[in-house]
Order: C-alpha cells, then structure tokens, then sequence
C-alpha cells in the first residue's frame, strides 16, 4: 500500500505521532479517504512506515478524540467524517484570524474605568497577598460558597463603622462583585420584575434579562426614583443607587430614603441598594447607608471595592435580611465561590489591620484636591458659561460646555488629540472622571482639550 498522502519528516522538531494525526486529518477533509473507509490497522501502519506502534496509536486517538475517526471493536478504525470544506488563506492554514483592532493609545486618561496607580500601597497589598499565600494549608483547598469566614467577620465590622450598615457575618455573602451577586439575588426574589429609575443601570439590566425579569424603569425627579411611580407600578423590588443615583450627581436626601423605607414595609417589598463608593464622599459626611437606617428587613445592600482599592481586585459583598438569608442558605451548597480564595483572605487581613480605613481617608483627601483642581482647570479654560456638576462618589464631572458640538463630536476630538474623555447624553457635554489621572496631570489635559475643542465653538 502506498502512503503517498503522508508527510512524515524524521528530522522535524515535531513529534512524530502528530505529523502522522496532521496528515491524516488533512487526508480526510481532503476527500482521499470517504466516509467509512477502513483506516490500516495500528500493526500494518506502524511496519510499513516503520514508526513505533505507540506512535500510530496515539495519532488514532487524537483523530477519535476530534471525531475525524471511529473504532470498532473487533474490526479496526474507520472514517467517521466526509469531506470538510473550511476557509484557507495561507498553505498550512486553515482559519484567518483578524487581529484584534489596538485600543486608541492617549496622553490622558479621563475615563471612568481605571485610578490612579499611585493611590494604592501596593507594597502593603502584595505583602498581604504574600502572607495568604505563604499559607499553604489554606490556599490548597476550595473556598466558602458564601464567602471566607474571616473577611465575612471583617466586612461585618468595617461597613457598620464606615457605612453604617448592620449585618452579622453570617448575614454576608461575597461574590466577584456586584453583577455576580445579582445574578444569586435573581435566584432569592420571587417576583421577575424590578424597578430601577429612569436614567438605567446597563450593567444590571444584562442581568435581570438573562435571568428572565421584567425591568420597569420609573420616572425620578431631583430627589431619585419616585415612590407614586414605585405605588402605581405595583412591583415588589426596586434597585437604587442613593450614593449617586440623583440627576445633579448629589446624595439621595434623607426625605426620599425614608419614603422608599416606607414603601417597601407598607408594600412587602424590597430594596437593594447598590452602595457603590458610598464611603468614598468627601466633600461632606457620608450618608449612612439604607439598610443601616431601616431594621435591615426590608433592604439588601451591595458593596464592593473596585474604586476604592483597585479595579482588578473583584470583590463585593451584599447583606441579606434573615427571610433571604433562610432561602439562600437551602441552596447555598449548590453555588461556587466566584471571589479569589486568595484574595478574600488578603484583603481580611488588610480590613483587619486597619489599612483599608487609612487608604480610605487618602483617598478622601486626594479625591477632593483632583476634583477641585479639574472644576478650577474646566472653569478657568472654558469661561463662566460652562456648567459643572460634580457627581462626587461616581469620581467625575459632567461638563456642559457653550457649544452647539455634539458630544460625540467633542469625543472624537479629544481622542484625535491623545486625551480620552466619556460622551455624555446632553449635546455639548461630556464626562471626565478623575480618579485615573494624576493630580499633576490634570491642568495640561484640560490645556489640550481646550486646543482640540476649539474649531467647534467657532
């Protein structure tokens, strides 16, 4: 028999066996051998190519593995598949990848997603994270479903002095952040449908779709989500984010979290308050949180610390009032930790310490000499009619500028010019959040987009 269909080169750096399996394979899609064709046996193939049984076996299997070929007892190996006809570019390939497009590289970074690397002691972390790993016993074995005993107990103490929030450690359950969270919380509410206020929350949306829910957005006013709107709607579940969920960027006023307090006792209903950077205001004293002001009953509160110790560390934790807690402990055996073992523990050590407290009140300082650096910068660079509004725990400005410029078109010059800036809704405006950018840097970005925005004012 001869084996002219084979390429087979001794003196190649790759293996013998998958110079066999490629061939073979590419026999196949070829078409010289149809489907159900007998194959020769492992001995026949092995003699006259003068290869090593194993090494004609381990090719067979890898063809079985990949469905190319079949065995059947007693009998042999044969074709499993016909001829495949796949997109070629280039000899020896057989899919073209397209190459991912680069990501605009710029000067300045006004986005939201990222901080200031110089915020973080990352001496102090790394030592935290040395000191769990150190600790092989601990690591070598799965996490807590609900999350690691020791940051439960911490997180129990640090959001009741920071936030105010009361929750015993059995009461907490931490997850990857905030949509993994949700994602168990759909699991716990009865109802599928759920109200948020007007302006969306993108991110939570994609989770309540996945999970089937119906989501109800309600009109709000300066004070956030209106209880009439919440009463005539009849839903059971609300989530608000009072840190910053007002239209001007404020505080949701207490007036209007005793209303919604009001509304889910009277209603059997429930809210889950997403604290996101609620610790991080500076320019005033932080708001307790919701759950803290209630008897807990009625409220779910959500945390995390992706702005207030790094963005790459995906930790968060929620508070569930006893008749959740009761259900999700019945099916809690069936979840999977989605938080860093590793993590968890590093960042219970560094609660426990007192770090985080003292990285917080940093941050308080640093947060409010950028923001009042960028409010000076905008103001003196764009004069007296552009208006700002400081959205505070959200760690940017929205800027309204005296133009007729989209705000896609004021996006795209700033990009053009090196410096990355967020379109906003209004037409003239556009976001700059500042927890990325260094202080220092603030003053010449500002100079440069006033230089990229120029042409438009005219």
């Amino acid at each position: 028999m001869t084996y002219d269909y084979l390429t087979l080169n001794p003196n190649s750096g790759t293996p013998l066996y998958q110079q066999l399996y490629a061939s073979i394979r590419q026999s196949i899609e070829n078409g010289h051998f149809p489907k159900g064709e007998k194959l020769p046996s492992i001995r026949k193939l092995s003699e006259d190519l003068h290869l090593s049984r194993t090494t004609v076996e381990t090719a067979y299997q890898q063809l079985c593995v990949e469905g190319y070929v079949k065995t059947r007892p007693q009998s042999g190996f044969f074709v499993a598949t016909g001829t495949v006809s796949l997109p070629r570019t280039t000899a020896g390939s057989v899919f073209s990848v397209a190459a991912p497009s680069a990501a605009p590289q710029y000067r300045y970074q006004f986005g939201t997603d990222s901080v200031d690397s110089s915020c973080t002691d990352i001496k102090i972390w790394r030592r935290h994270i040395r000191d769990v790993l150190n600790r092989q016993e601990i690591i070598a074995s799965y996490g807590d479903p609900q999350g690691e005993p020791a940051l439960r107990a911490a997180l129990s103490v640090y959001s009741f002095g920071v936030r105010g929030v009361t929750a015993k450690p059995e009461q907490i359950v931490v997850g990857a952040g905030t949509q993994p969270l949700l994602y168990l919380l759909c699991g716990l509410l009865k109802e599928k449908r759920v109200a948020i206020d007007e302006r969306g929350f993108p991110q939570a949306e994609r989770v309540f779709a996945d999970c089937g829910f119906q989501v109800l957005r309600l009109p709000a006013d300066g004070d956030g989500i209106r209880t009439d709107a919440l009463e005539q709607s009849g839903v059971k579940a609300v989530l608000v984010r009072p840190s910053h969920s007002v239209q001007n960027g404020t505080a949701m006023p207490m007036s209007r979290r005793y209303a919604l307090l009001e509304w889910a006792k009277a209603n059997s209903a429930v809210i889950l308050e997403d604290d996101y950077n609620g610790e991080l205001r500076y320019n005033a004293r932080p708001i307790p949180a919701m759950q803290g002001i209630g008897d807990g009953g009625n409220v779910i509160y959500l945390g995390s610390f992706s702005k207030l110790l790094l963005p790459s560390v995906r930790i968060g934790y929620m508070a569930l009032p006893p008749a959740f807690l009761a259900n999700y402990q019945k099916c809690s055996k069936d979840y999977n930790q989605t938080a860093s073992k590793i993590e968890q523990l590093a960042l219970s050590g560094y609660v426990k310490s007192g770090q985080l407290e003292r990285h917080l009140r940093r941050l308080r300082k640093l947060y409010a000499a950028k923001s009042e650096t960028l409010i000076r910068a905008v103001k003196q660079a764009f004069g007296k009619k552009c208006r700002v509004f400081l959205r505070e725990t959200a760690l940017c400005l929205v800027v309204s500028l005296p133009c007729r410029a989209s705000s896609e078109a004021l996006y795209q010059a700033a990009q053009q010019s090196g410096v990355r800036v967020l379109p906003a809704k209004e037409p003239g405006s556009v976001t700059l959040g500042f927890a990325g950018i260094p202080l220092e840097e603030i003053q010449p970005a500002v100079e440069l987009l006033k230089t990229a925005w120029a042409p438009l004012f005219s």
